[in-house]
């Protein structure tokens, strides 16, 4: 190691970028990301291609029924605000990498850490591979016309542009944060080019329009089980609204930041959602909404002709930024497993010349590529969406922890106390939900992978079984990619 180091310090010497010259003593991550760059992630995170091309779910199980339907998108997303603010308060008091798995971990323990992490190696990689796939399916249909594009062309371009995200990831947050805002300010405009569009049809006042919403809740009622079932689809569209703490790290200011961009941000996409959807509602009805593939290009089709390509661009554009936010996260995630030991030592290095987690960013983007390949595993991640959910829960319930157990912990920001137990019952409930109602051998499957992570666990985190090997390993590939060890481990920041 002593010898790595040294070539290490030799490489550099002459570097004019070296951080060490310029006075920095400490390799870390810096603060680059600031209030707007984190109303971005959020967004951008959130808003991927679900509200533009089927948000018919909430509308489906609602029986048609307009006023429920509008209701449920209203309390998913208030549902949604409420664990926000419970992240904001863990991110403000330990605002380090790693989002729920530094949080577990504090409050809870290794073990549940490393659960979470062990499920996530797998899920988060799945469900980047499907927005890679997605976005290479509305990127390449354009060239074939009404013929289905070839697999192999949409495999290579979602390989492409993984690697292409993680590449940039891996080299600078300044330019992964640009490209972050420029995309989700042009998904926003797209969404508000389909609300404002709606609002001026809206006030047009033709009757069969406006009826719509005068007899709102005339309709058939839906039963508990339905409402539940339009819930689940709710919240699934503003999935993504925990990714800031997975950045906390790296927030200037964030005991200021990070309460701020959350109030910021989610509010803004419930105030989008319901607009985007009441204007579907405006132009189309609700049986038309159910039926249509893509529901924004029926809706384009109706209202703006002969610019209707404008919907299927804003699809890809959309799902470009989810993947980016997603990418960037998830190699957050990696580091803070790695600065605690519960994955290789390698991963927590950070590149010599932009301080950059460039190992993790490769380790998470390679995960994903080989989930592209055989298309068919990533539907067998879908069983695993109750895991999601039960890790929210888990981290609500460190945050109950950690109020009772280190009262004196510096907290910038304090959520209201009722507000994570209602979270923790919320997340349990969606947990068993899905189980009890359909029940599936393949959620028994998922279970017993994650309760596999004991395998690992015991040997080589618990016994701290260790290869000698490996070190070599280690050293060889620090010097192929310049990494170097985080100056001030983490490992105790999460203890």
């Amino acid at each position: 190691k002593r010898k790595t180091e040294k070539k290490m310090e030799e490489r550099k010497s002459d570097d004019p970028k070296d951080v060490r010259r310029k006075g920095k003593s400490k390799m870390q991550l810096k603060r680059n990301i600031g209030y707007f760059d984190g109303v971005s992630f959020i967004i951008g995170t959130i808003v991927g291609a679900g509200i533009f091309v089927s948000p018919t779910g909430v509308l489906k199980h609602s029986l048609l029924n307009v006023g429920v339907a509008l209701m449920i998108w209203t309390a998913s997303g208030l549902v949604s605000l409420m664990g926000s603010l419970c992240y904001a308060e863990l991110g403000t008091a330990l605002p380090f990498s790693g989002g729920e798995y530094s949080h577990i971990k504090r409050g809870l323990g290794s073990l549940p850490a490393f659960v979470f992490i062990w499920t996530s190696t797998v899920t988060k990689p799945a469900s980047n591979a499907a927005r890679a796939l997605l976005f290479a399916e509305y990127a390449t249909q354009p060239f074939y016309g009404i013929c289905p594009a070839p697999e192999v062309v949409k495999k290579c371009l979602a390989l492409a542009v993984l690697w292409s995200l993680g590449i940039l990831n891996g080299r600078s947050v300044k330019m992964a944060a640009w490209v972050q805002t420029v995309f989700t300010l042009l998904k926003m405009m797209a969404l508000s080019v389909i609300a404002v569009g709606g609002i001026v049809v809206l006030v047009g006042g033709r009757r069969e329009n406006l009826a719509r919403f005068e007899d709102a809740f005339s309709s058939e009622i839906p039963s508990a089980s339905q409402v539940a079932e339009a819930f689940f689809q709710g919240l699934y569209a503003y999935g993504g609204w925990w990714s800031l703490n997975y950045m906390a790290e790296e927030m200037k200011n964030p005991s200021r930041n990070i309460p701020l961009t959350v109030m910021t941000a989610v509010p803004a996409v419930i105030v989008f959602y319901l607009l985007v959807n009441i204007s579907y509602l405006t132009v189309l009805t609700p049986k038309e909404i159910v039926s249509s593939v893509a529901v924004a290009v029926t809706w384009a089709d109706r209202v703006i002709p002969s610019v209707a390509w404008i919907i299927p661009l804003s699809v890809a554009v959309s799902i470009f930024g989810a993947l980016n936010s997603s990418m960037f996260t998830l190699g957050r995630l990696s580091y803070a497993g790695s600065q605690s030991g519960h994955l290789p030592v390698l991963m927590s290095m950070l590149n010599v010349h932009s301080c950059t987690p460039a190992p993790a960013m490769i380790f998470s983007t390679t995960i994903a590529s080989i989930f592209i390949i055989p298309s068919d595993l990533i539907m067998l991640t879908n069983y695993f969406g109750f895991s999601a959910w039960l890790m929210t829960g888990l981290t609500c319930a460190s945050l109950i922890v950690l109020r009772y157990r280190e009262p004196h912990l510096h907290r910038p920001y304090k959520v209201f106390l009722p507000v994570p137990f209602v979270m923790v019952a919320m997340s349990f409930f969606l947990v068993l939900a899905p189980i009890v109602w359909s029940p599936n051998m393949q959620y028994v499957y998922a279970f017993l992978f994650m309760l596999g992570s004991l395998i690992v666990y015991l040997p080589f985190i618990h016994f701290k079984l260790h290869f000698s090997f490996l070190d070599k390993i280690t050293c060889h590939l620090q010097l192929l990619l310049e990494v170097s060890p985080a100056d001030g481990s983490a490992e105790g920041k999460y203890e």
